[in-house]
């Protein structure tokens, strides 16, 4: 064999097991995003209804929907005070939300006409969905499509965008999605008006947002066409939002910390496990900001669990099912995190320690970015942030500066292959030379 191929299959050989653990560990990362939860009964719900306000709902898909996208706009809406509020989604049975976080939907289409005598919301509000423009989504975008023809006003947040897109109720729109997609959107929807770098984009019956947490700024937006300025004001005022009335510049591009989730998705081969206990009223905000931050991270999983295994209702009646109990789940745990400012929990199984994630002091998410600091790494928790929409003026972030654990792995795999591969056929001739 020459030799210069010899050397190329040496460095292939090198190569390979750094690259394809690092894929297989990346496309599993990914696939556990919307990964279901176990059959279980769903709670029976009946949600109180006033004729006399208007009716917002954060549509769910079938297969699920961004933590943040579904449950800050939610929060803030009832925030308001303007507004009957509800979950809604094709059937009513636990969906998943990014991070293992299972919700139950208020209502599903069927029961939300029957509810409000067949009315159409005055605004539906469409999170980023995993299955954007296959037939999954067949059930959602018919839906919307009805809803739009009877005057309701469309709130896309991040990649929900493409939900509406693929409906084809942006056609002839401007409208804007989340940096790390909306190149792809303007390729699978060129009908569209595709606009970078602002948080929000009004076309008048349809508000698109930017990522994630650029939905803070757009559900406000429609707060205060819908219900003034002063509405808007108190209701963000009353989640924490600090930058309403003078949104901060979005991502445009690839931002710097971007290498360490690369680091992370592909190398974190035995991910740390991080239990995030579901107490009675949790804010959702503060609940979304816990398994988003983590999520973002690609760094370590995490897993709903509360003290019985039973379900748990937040502040504003949303009904979550954990995926565990606190003393089942408890020798697989890494972490626990108890989101929620002020909340406190009774005795924890031994060899836990309950970590109380907000201060009530900041806004839910800037803690949640500053504990992934301290105890994963700062390239990590900038990674999140920027993916988030979240702006880091004044945040303050301590901890590892890199996640040196998981970069040192396949360097490692790949210096123990160089010396396999110069060594092993020295070893082999010397081997021959002796029994000759």
């Amino acid at each position: 064999m020459p030799t210069l191929l010899r050397r190329a299959l040496a460095v292939i050989a090198v190569l390979l097991v750094p690259v394809a653990g690092g894929a297989i560990s990346a496309f599993a990362t990914f696939d556990a995003q919307y990964a279901h939860g176990p059959d279980r009964p769903v709670p029976a719900a009946a949600p109180a209804f006033d004729p006399a306000k208007p009716t917002a709902v954060v549509v769910i898909g079938d297969n699920g929907a961004v933590v943040s996208d579904a449950l800050a706009p939610y929060e803030i809406l009832v925030a308001s005070g303007r507004f009957n509020v509800y979950t809604v989604a094709p059937r009513r049975r636990p969906l998943p939300l990014t991070g293992g976080l299972d919700l139950v939907p208020d209502l599903s289409f069927a029961e939300l006409a029957e509810l409000t005598g067949g009315a159409a919301p005055t605004l539906a509000v469409i999170p980023a969905m995993p299955d954007v423009g296959r037939p999954s989504t067949g059930p959602v975008t018919s839906w919307l499509r009805d809803q739009a023809s009877r005057g309701t006003l469309l709130l896309s947040v991040c990649n929900g965008a493409g939900v509406l897109a693929s409906a084809g109720l942006l056609d002839g729109r401007s409208a804007t999605a989340h940096w790390m997609r909306i190149g792809s959107f303007e390729s699978d929807y060129p009908a569209v008006n595709w606009v970078h770098g602002e948080r929000f984009v009004d076309s008048g019956t349809v508000v698109t947002t930017a990522g994630v947490l650029s939905g803070i700024d757009g559900t406000l937006h429609v707060i205060e066409r819908l219900a003034g300025p002063t509405v808007a004001a108190n209701a963000a005022d009353a989640v924490g939002w600090r930058y309403f009335g003078d949104p901060p510049p979005v991502v445009t591009g690839i931002p710097v910390p971007a290498p360490a989730a690369v680091v992370n998705a592909a190398w974190t081969w035995a991910p740390p496990t991080v239990g995030v206990l579901l107490t009675p009223g949790v804010g959702e905000i503060d609940l979304a900001s816990v398994f988003e931050v983590h999520d973002k991270s690609l760094a370590d999983r995490t897993l709903a669990v509360s003290a019985d295994g039973g379900p748990i209702r937040s502040r504003h009646g949303l009904t979550f099912l954990p995926r565990a109990d606190l003393a089942g789940a408890a020798p697989d745990l890494d972490r626990l995190l108890v989101p929620g400012a002020g909340v406190r929990v009774g005795r924890v199984p031994d060899g836990l320690k309950p970590v109380y994630v907000h201060s009530g002091q900041d806004f839910a998410y800037d803690d949640a970015v500053r504990d992934l600091a301290r105890t994963t790494d700062v390239a990590t928790a900038r990674w999140a942030a920027e993916t988030m929409e979240l702006p880091t003026d004044g945040l303050r972030l301590d901890g590892p500066a890199w996640p040196w654990a998981q970069t040192a792995l396949p360097l490692l795999l790949i210096l123990l292959g160089t010396v396999a591969v110069i060594f092993l056929p020295r070893l082999r001739d010397n081997v021959r030379g002796h029994s000759a």
